[in-house]
């Protein structure tokens, strides 16, 4: 046998011989195909070319082989398609149902939360979006004097505002005309207001009177509206600008006694929560009262509308007769109430732009003065109370003398003199003075001094208080005794030196001033102010001498007969003090200060009426530039307070050995 043959390696090109056997089939049985006469088809005459075995570029990627099938032939590749078996769909209705069991549980516990755990924490949050908090404006508290008379009071007032998200198109023009027009505003900042939305509140004009506001509201005009408030006024011509003050524009106390006694006149507003919709707009019915407004409390002083008037005018004609800088008026009882306190110069309250600072002062505590001659009664009055002297003590008084390195002279020239107390006061004697001082002693004066209430507040707690100067007699050098003891040195307010006057008038008892009688709530019961501090400065002996004393300066022979009054006993005393010129801290060129301080009736005085002049150009001694106004003054008082007449005759008081 021969060997056997190896099968020849089959052309990968050619296609197997069932396989060209099949495709032949299949093309004899496809019409249109086959020869006439059943002939098989012929061979093609020529071989198609191989084609050619070109390199392949370096690094490209050789096309995959197609896998082979049975028999060495090439097989279709199967498309690409994932075919899934049907489920049970039974299993799927039950996870979606699960799924909508769980979600509705979630939904269901969070309303459980909202609606009945955390339900009110829920409803107030949403309240608070709602609903806004406004001030409900109070009234402030009057002032007025001891008879009801008001110096300051509210009176109700509006403020007219513009809505611009409801006013109507048809009306916007002729409501900026009529707005402009009757405020007399400028008409192109109207209608920026009336424009300006989405603002719901645009302020067109405040403090319009209620009759004003009703005319404007019988126009008709949408989304012009109005809110209530109050507007502080002050009657005309009271004269106590200067010491009761006023208020700013937002209602709260600046100056006197309106900033003073803000606590008690200003009151507290109320407050209401207004539900507001979406658009910015109250819904009705939809308002709750948070808190009642409480109005202020009125306060009541010590004054007199008419005796505060009088004085005020008393004062600035005197200052403008005698072109002083300025100066003040106190008229106080023996037991401190203050009847009047008026300042020059002054300003209207109602029209504070137009005025300055030193207008709005209050003068009668803000200014500090070296009191002069006034301050004698001092020295006198602690001789007296120590028993170092008596009325009638005679004295030899010549016209200077020398202490240290310093000359002190009466205020006129006179030969030597033989003068009792009494004579030394009656004729305002300095060096006379400066006797009696050295037989008190530095502490002694410094003692009586502190004792009248010098060097210390006076008590009125009034804004703007300077309390004066009283330096320790420690700090006195050799000439400081002389000086003080005849009121240059020191340095008071106009209260300080009335309240001395009034402690003499008052049996020696110094009662603190006090301006306050007290408050009036809404249902009118008065409740009267602490009582003042009292204090036994000297004894009523002396007190009754002092006023015998300061009873001779209104006589014949005293530097004040200017001061009397026809039908009543006066004591007083005059005063005129030199100022220090600021530009050299020397009394050379700084003028004068001219007081006059006294009482009536001198026998069982009623009042005290302290006058203080700064600065007058032409008369300045007390006696001739501050008396007459104390004349005025007393005289207008004692009738409008209906003091009887004095009913004894003045004593014979021996002024010279």
């Amino acid at each position: 046998m021969s060997p056997s043959r190896e099968p020849r390696p089959r052309d990968p090109r050619r296609p197997a011989a069932s396989t060209r056997r099949a495709a032949a089939s299949r093309s004899a049985g496809k019409p249109g195909r086959a020869r006439a006469g059943g002939e098989p088809p012929r061979r093609r005459a020529a071989r198609e070319p191989a084609p050619s075995r070109r390199r392949a570029p370096e690094g490209a990627v050789p096309p995959p082989r197609r896998p082979r099938g049975r028999g060495g032939g090439r097989t279709p590749v199967p498309p690409l398609r994932r075919r899934f078996r049907r489920g049970n769909p039974g299993r799927r209705i039950k996870i979606a149902v699960l799924l909508m069991v769980v979600v509705l549980l979630i939904f269901a516990g969070r309303l459980v939360q909202i609606q009945g755990i955390q339900a009110a924490d829920y409803a107030s949050a949403a309240s608070d979006l709602r609903l806004n908090t406004i001030d409900i404006p109070t009234t402030r508290g009057d002032i007025t004097d001891v008879n009801g008379n008001p110096f300051a009071m509210s009176v109700a007032v509006r403020t007219v505002f513009v809505d611009p998200v409801d006013v109507r198109d048809d009306q916007r023009d002729e409501i900026v005309d009529e707005l402009s027009e009757r405020f007399d505003l400028d008409p192109d900042e109207v209608a920026a207001k009336v424009d300006a939305e989405p603002s719901r509140y645009q302020v067109i004009m405040r403090n319009v009177s209620p009759a004003e506001w009703r005319e404007l509201d019988e126009l008709g005009f949408q989304g012009v509206a109005a809110q209530t408030d109050y507007k502080r006024v002050y009657p005309e011509e009271t004269g106590a600008a200067n010491l009761i003050g006023f208020v700013g524009s937002d209602g709260h106390g600046l100056e006197g006694l309106e900033s003073m006694l803000e606590s008690t006149l200003a009151g507290e507003p109320g407050t209401q929560q207004v539900e507001v919709g979406a658009e910015g707009t109250q819904i009705p019915m939809a308002t709750g009262l948070a808190q009642e407004p409480v109005p202020g409390r009125d306060v009541r002083l010590t004054l007199d509308q008419d005796v505060q008037w009088r004085a005020q005018q008393a004062l600035a004609e005197r200052v403008t007769d005698l072109d002083a800088e300025g100066g003040s008026v106190i008229v106080m009882r023996p037991t401190g109430e203050i009847v009047a306190m008026a300042s020059y110069p002054t300003y209207d309250p109602n029209d504070i732009q137009d005025s300055t600072p030193e207008q709005r002062g209050n003068g009668a505590v803000a200014v500090a003065f070296e009191p002069g001659s006034t301050n004698k009664v001092i020295t006198a009055a602690g001789a007296l109370e120590e028993g170092l002297t008596t009325p009638e003590t005679v004295y030899t008084v010549p016209y200077a003398i020398q202490r240290y390195d310093q000359t002190f002279r009466d205020s006129h020239f006179h030969e030597t003199q033989r003068l009792t107390l009494n004579g030394i006061m009656a004729q305002s004697s300095n060096v006379g003075t400066i006797q009696v001082a050295e037989q008190l002693g530095a502490d002694g004066l410094y003692t009586y001094l502190g004792k009248f209430g010098f060097g210390k507040p006076t008590g009125l707690d009034l804004p703007g208080e300077n309390a004066g100067i009283l330096t320790d007699p420690d700090d006195w050098w050799g000439t400081q005794l002389p000086s003080v003891s005849f009121g240059q040195g020191i340095s008071v307010n106009a209260v300080q030196m009335a309240s001395v006057y009034a402690t003499i008038a008052n049996d020696g008892v110094r009662v603190e001033p006090q301006v306050v009688a007290g408050t009036v709530d809404e249902g009118g019961e008065f409740t009267a102010s602490p009582e003042p501090r009292q204090e036994q400065v000297v004894s009523a002996d002396t007190a009754e001498e002092l006023r015998l004393m300061l009873e001779a300066v209104t006589g014949e022979e005293g530097t004040a007969e200017q001061a009397q009054i026809p039908g009543y006993r006066v004591a007083g005393k005059t005063g005129t003090a030199n100022r220090v010129n600021p530009e050299t801290g020397r009394y050379a060129g700084g003028g004068y200060t001219s007081t006059f301080v006294g009482m009536a009736p001198a026998d069982d005085p009623e009042l005290i009426v302290q006058v203080v002049l700064h600065g007058p150009q032409r008369d300045y001694y007390g006696g001739e530039a501050a008396a007459p106004v104390f004349t005025d003054v007393m005289s207008f008082s004692l009738k409008t307070l209906q003091i009887p007449p004095t009913g004894t005759e003045p004593p014979n008081i021996r002024l010279e050995e």
